[in-house]
């Protein structure tokens, strides 16, 4: 048996892509369920062919046959956000950028100030708010569980709808299509064990909503006043707004 380059093409695609599944596993909480599914596999790759048991080797076939089936029940969410980052991937963004004009590529940040602004200006007051910001997924079911706005992105705008009177300031505010398109939206919540304690529901929403969509969500701390940010399921803490700029200029689309 020869060994040629389509096995080592073969091998490297296979340990790439167990390699984006632990990553996407570790950053859901969902790692010991991964790698007692891959302990399994490999129990059962021995057993029915390689030790060519058939007893329990029919019996664990059966098993992997339901199995799939569970896992895509069991791992929606995660086989959901795994296929989010293999399309929002800086490769595939480069390729379409080609075909974009700059134009409308400045055109489609121009949230980042004005929001990079508001956040500034509520961190100094200690005023808690959720700003997320619509990539490629469209966010409709989240904007129809807030009030409609449709208004123009405007810094005081924000800060208003945030204001701690307000009715409107515990829920998430929308950004879509460089307009804010709803505010006090219900968010999906993470239950990320590994986040800490003493991070509040926003900062859980935001990470939530970062988990089922390619969406980004800015969070100002109400105890504390600190900025954070969430993307592709990572919620990145204590940032400063020139950082803030920084990323939001990078990871948006």
């Amino acid at each position: 048996m020869e060994f040629g380059i389509k096995d080592a093409i073969d091998i490297l695609l296979v340990a790439t892509l167990l390699f984006y599944i632990y990553r996407t596993m570790k950053d859901s909480g969902t790692l010991n369920i991964f790698i007692g599914v891959l302990a399994f596999i490999v129990l059962w790759v021995v057993v029915s062919r390689i030790l060519d048991m058939r007893l329990i080797g029919t019996i664990m076939d059966k098993f992997i046959n339901i199995g799939l089936l569970i896992l895509v029940i069991l791992f929606q969410d995660q086989i959901k956000q795994f296929l989010i980052e293999l399309g929002s991937n800086k490769r595939w963004r480069f390729i379409s950028r080609m075909f974009r004009r700059k134009n409308s590529e400045s055109e489609n940040k121009k949230w980042i100030i004005p929001v990079v602004y508001a956040a500034m200006s509520m961190s100094k007051s200690k005023t808690g708010a959720l700003i997320v910001i619509q990539q490629t997924i469209p966010l409709d079911n989240y904007i129809h569980t807030g009030d409609l706005i449709d208004s123009k992105i405007n810094t005081r705008l924000i800060e208003n709808i945030f204001f701690k009177n307000s009715p409107l300031h515990d829920g998430a505010l929308i950004i879509s299509k460089n307009r804010l398109a709803a505010a006090g939206c219900i968010m999906p919540v993470s239950h990320d064990s590994t986040l800490p304690r003493y991070l509040g529901l926003r900062h859980r929403a935001a990470q939530g909503i970062s988990q089922s969509t390619d969406a980004i969500a800015v969070v100002v701390s109400e105890e504390t006043g600190n900025i954070s940010f969430a993307f592709k399921g990572k919620l990145f803490t204590k940032i400063s707004t020139t950082d803030l700029e920084h990323q939001l200029s990078e990871i948006s689309i």
